[in-house]
């Protein structure tokens, strides 16, 4: 119970650590309020984003450094003291911020920003604001008629009720520019104006704004409409295969009796006739728990995040909130993996326990972990705020070292202790029957192909909301229909696992444990096929450093759900195993 109690406040710490400060947000008119610059970067590499003041912007005397927490870190913020101004209810116009000599250097820097379409980010009073660096005038199709231009004036419009920021919106002026065309030293002035207004908005309701433009009416009903036709679609045509394999199943339980009745010593034909073989157990047993620990950690870490979303935690902006929770409920959930891989483990007669336990512990993490290495070199290299600072590499493998080893332990030792056995209904001849030639349709392959398209088929419209938020400037908040989806896929993925299983059973193909779990989990590998058709026909991401995220990252997402699928598939098939077994008389 303490136990319980110590994850309640880590995973409460951890998710609410992530707001920015610990004030009220009420200020009298002159107060300074925070300001925070955090990141600069292409506008379609999201993945790509440097400091504030790695572009020669006008740098304070003292730059202040924001403390930040473990998901704002990971999110890639790094936050710093703004040299601007803009004091409670206060307006300015066109305040002086610096006069700045540009070197060729500094021009050229900028220039390649501009060029590549920088946008700036900000944090007023915990709200974010955004504004593009510069602009490009093209003249005619040569490039190098093109000029080059870096705003030198930010307007900052700011409404406020009673004691409280309720609103910030930033543009620049358009007739207030620096020219970069040229390789050349410029002088530029960096202006700024603020202007107040009062609103009767209420505070609680000022992050609204965020998420209207994925919340209107028009957009909402489109997308209830695409995913309830494509549910729909997909649920009508599993209802007609589970009805045709009901049939089927309801003759076989038919067939099977009358045979019982009739002739003792006549030939059993279909999946009646493997009866000895279907429970025999599988090769690389241990690397099947393994999966399907794993698989069960990743169905816990799903289901509570899908419980922080619905009750809200993740509003729009709740900087790090996401990534918070996800290692805080990982590292919690490491018991669930240990235990279910033990436990089954030693149903399976398996007696290297500790091997399984650390197979089951570095199944997932361990390519994760290869993955980050590389991608975090990538990120140092290129000097982005994606890479991570060394102080959080320790506390994430602290947090691993500290928390997720010992409770993967500790689940394991309560698996090792669990007394339950597998429960076969038919007893497993000494020797294996051979297989019968299959044709090339009934194979592992085509069979996890036909196994994965009709779930990917059921999320693959949901998928683009979810690229167009995690891998754009989108924001994701109608939770309630990727629950929705997400049960349906959940169910599609367990019921084509059971009639593919059912198939291969009638075919006297005994080995179904292993392809139950991979046509379960074969959705994965066709999510990661979307991943290649929104990178180039949906996307504008380019460079080496944004491809290598959006691959690399999106491959253990995709791996993840491979095992978590399969993990449904597997269970799936092995209740309708046990079932259809149990309901004849197998002697």
């Amino acid at each position: 119970m303490d136990l319980v109690r110590v994850a309640a406040l880590l995973l409460c710490f951890g998710v609410a650590g992530v707001v920015s400060e610990a004030s009220d947000h009420r200020y009298k008119q002159g107060d300074p309020v925070p300001l925070y610059a955090n990141k600069v970067g292409p506008f379609h590499n999201p993945s790509e984003t440097y400091r504030f003041f790695d572009l020669p912007f006008c740098i304070p005397d003292h730059v202040t450094e924001k403390k930040e927490a473990l998901g704002e870190v990971l999110n890639g913020d790094r936050l710093v003291g703004a040299p601007y101004k803009l004091d409670f209810r206060v307006d300015y116009d066109s305040e002086l911020l610096c006069k700045k000599k540009l070197t060729k250097g500094d021009v050229g820097k900028f220039r390649d920003a501009v060029t590549k379409d920088y946008y700036f980010q900000m944090y007023y009073d915990d709200l974010p604001i955004w504004g593009f660096i510069g602009k490009v005038d093209k003249e005619g199709k040569d490039l190098s008629n093109d000029n080059y231009y870096l705003y030198r004036h930010i307007h900052f419009d700011i409404l406020y009720n009673n004691d409280r920021v309720i609103e910030i919106t930033v543009h620049t002026d358009p007739n207030s520019v620096a020219d970069l065309t040229e390789d050349k030293d410029i002088e530029a002035e960096f202006l700024y104006s603020v202007k107040w207004k009062e609103t009767t908005m209420p505070f609680e309701k000022r992050m609204e704004k965020y998420s209207q433009s994925s919340s209107l009416p028009h957009h909402l009903e489109i997308h209830w409409f695409s995913i309830i036709n494509s549910c729909v679609t997909v649920l009508l045509l599993t209802g007609f295969l589970a009805t045709i394999l009901m049939r089927v199943l309801k003759n076989d339980f038919v067939k099977y009796a009358d045979d019982e009745e009739s002739a003792e010593d006549q030939e059993e034909t279909g999946w009646k006739y493997i009866h000895g073989d279907v429970f025999r157990f599988p090769k690389n047993k241990s690397l099947l728990a393994a999966s399907l620990g794993s698989g069960t950690q990743l169905f816990a870490l799903t289901v509570f995040i899908f419980v922080l979303a619905l009750v809200g935690v993740f509003y729009p902006y709740n900087r790090g909130a996401l990534f918070t929770a996800l290692v805080v409920i990982y590292a919690l959930t490491s018991g669930i993996a240990g235990f279910t891989a033990t436990s089954f483990y030693f149903q399976l007669e398996g007696t290297n326990w500790v091997r399984n336990l650390l197979l089951t512990g570095c199944l997932f993490c361990g390519p994760l972990f290869l993955t980050f290495c590389f991608l975090n070199t990538v990120a140092v290299v290129y000097s982005a705020t994606a890479a991570l600072p060394f102080g959080t590499i320790v506390v994430i493998v602290l947090i691993w070292t500290l928390v997720t080893s010992p409770l993967l332990v500790l689940g394991g030792i309560a698996g090792k202790n669990n007394k339950t056995e597998f429960q076969a209904p038919c007893r497993t001849t000494k020797f294996p029957r051979e297989i019968p030639p299959l044709p090339w349709f009934r194979r592992t392959i085509p069979q996890m192909a036909m196994a994965g398209f009709l779930p990917f088929s059921a999320i693959y419209i949901e998928l683009y909301y979810i690229f167009a938020s995690v891998w754009g400037h989108r924001i994701y908040i109608i939770y309630g229909i990727l629950f929705v989806v997400f049960i349906i896929l959940l169910v599609v993925a367990a019921f084509v696992t059971v009639a593919l299983t059912y198939f291969q059973l009638a075919a006297e193909d005994h080995e179904w444990w292993w392809r139950s779990f991979l046509c379960g989990g074969s959705t994965g590998l066709f999510v990661y096929g979307y991943c290649l058709y929104y990178y180039f026909a949906r996307s504008d991401m380019s460079g080496f450093m944004q491809t290598s995220f959006f691959f690399g990252y999106m491959a253990c997402i995709c791996y993840g759900f491979f095992l978590m699928l399969g993990t449904v598939g597997f269970h799936a098939a092995l209740f309708f195993v046990r079932h259809i077994y149990r309901s004849i008389k197998c002697e």
